[in-house]
């Protein structure tokens, strides 16, 4: 790729994260589905596989879901600069807005409207979470072993109100436990 061309594709790259960066509430779980649009459908920069199986790493990675899944996709996409580039272009709406309302929150006035602002958005949230999870469960090569950690996780965590990270070391002991036996078995 030529240096222009790869200059241009990084400030594409900047120019959608960004969108997607001030276009999504909710945080990163909210973001999956407008990035895999985006960088899935729309731009082409990876197929649907590789993204599922950024996010599915990504969950078990610790910190912010957004921007580790944007320095993991940007660098998928464009090694190291995409990294930079994506994580910057996701990270500056929410750090530009968070200014302005920390500045608008001197005047203590405004704080009910905000709140009745994001009341109206937490559907929205919820629904963008949930349409994650289905786009995602779509791209699962489903087996019965899989299906019961699915049903455990949801259990585990509902319920009984674990910490995901002892869920995701759980499920991925046992996906790895189960692949080794099945490729025994074959």
């Amino acid at each position: 790729m030529t240096k222009e061309k790869e200059k241009n594709k990084l400030f594409s790259m900047f120019f959608t994260f960004l969108k997607i960066g001030l276009f999504t509430f909710g945080g990163g779980y909210a973001m999956i589905p407008l990035m895999e649009k985006e960088i899935v459908d729309n731009n082409k920069w990876l197929e649907k596989e590789k993204f599922t199986q950024t996010v599915s790493l990504t969950q078990a990675i610790p910190g912010s879901v957004s921007v580790n899944l944007s320095i993991l996709l940007g660098y998928n996409i464009e090694g190291v600069l995409g990294a930079i580039v994506s994580a910057l272009g996701v990270i500056l709406p929410s750090f530009v807005i968070i200014l302005l309302i920390a500045l608008a929150l001197t005047n203590l006035g405004e704080l009910a409207l905000l709140e009745k602002a994001f009341s109206g958005i937490r559907p929205a949230v919820a629904a963008f979470i949930l349409y994650a999870a289905f786009s995602l469960s779509k791209s699962i090569n489903w087996s019965t072993i899989l299906f019961i950690i699915f049903l455990t996780s949801f259990f585990l965590t509902t319920v009984f109100n674990v910490n995901p990270i002892y869920i995701i070391a759980g499920a991925f002991i046992i996906g790895t436990l189960s692949s080794r036996f099945n490729k025994r078995n074959n």
